[in-house]
């Protein structure tokens, strides 16, 4: 079960290699677990990370580098010991990806601004007359960022219909929650309004992940955005929708606990 491509295994993961490096940010990673499978085991086209029109992923919410790590360990595209040095001395595998780190084809981690990178990926991509498509995950609380509306701006009117967000929508950030801290809603006519294609999905069921995306038209005139909801900390059931597991790392009581609740969804 462990080597099988899951959201459990991918959980399982997350889970293993928080505790063994005593860091958080554990909420985050498992909120976008389900969207991590869904992309990499099903959706993106990379049949090589020498093929220069293999799909691009940009993971705007660096935070959640743990998720992308584990995706990245189960398509074998780095390695158990790599993966175990996470939050190690001198290692690549830090808090948020880094290009160096095989896999991984843009730094994150300054929120806000993953959307631009995005963009301009897909802009290089139509100059290259490639078809290779660009995936943005984004946390819901960084549509707080001006930067962010300048890349909505910005892909609309050049219509980069290869360019796909997807927003994490759990309601919660750092220190608070969205509604409270800078309200989004109506997001989704927020997004329209900017000449977007607008989705909005269930962010755990990897299946309906899929079948949205495969329907997408990336050669018609608008960039697309799946406003996936989902609930931070999602499987283990004391850290959903609990701020505090943003950064809290678990106790052995705690991790214990966390590994039997998400056996319980195999």
């Amino acid at each position: 079960m462990e080597n099988s491509f899951s959201p459990y295994a991918l959980r399982r993961i997350i889970l293993e290699q928080s505790k063994r490096a005593g860091v958080g940010h554990i909420g985050s990673s498992l909120s976008v677990a389900d969207i991590i499978v869904a992309l990499y085991r099903d959706v993106l086209n990379i049949p090589s990370l020498q093929d220069q029109n293999r799909d691009r992923f940009v993971l705007s919410k660096g935070h959640a580098a743990l998720a992308l790590y584990a995706a990245l360990f189960l398509r074998k595209i780095i390695s158990k010991d790599e993966l175990e040095s996470f939050c190690g001395d001198g290692t690549a595998v830090g808090v948020h990806p880094e290009h160096v780190l095989r896999g991984v084809d843009f730094s994150t981690g300054s929120l806000g601004h993953g959307l631009s990178i995005g963009a301009g990926a897909a802009l290089a991509a139509r100059l290259q007359d490639s078809d290779r498509r660009v995936f943005v995950l984004i946390s819901d609380a960084e549509c707080n960022e001006g930067s962010l509306w300048e890349a909505v701006m910005f892909s609309a009117h050049h219509k980069l219909s290869n360019l796909i967000a997807i927003i994490d929508l759990n309601g919660q950030q750092a220190l608070g929650y969205t509604k409270d801290i800078c309200d989004l809603a109506p997001l989704e006519q927020k997004w329209k309004a900017f000449g977007w294609d607008v989705r909005i999905i269930d962010g755990h069921n990897v299946t309906e992940i899929v079948n949205t995306i495969n329907v997408l038209n990336t050669n018609s005139a608008s960039p697309h955005v799946l406003l996936a909801q989902t609930t931070f900390g999602k499987g283990v059931s004391y850290m959903e929708s609990q701020l505090k597991w943003h950064y809290w790392p678990m106790s052995d009581d705690e991790f214990e606990l966390a590994l039997r609740e998400i056996e319980e969804t195999v």
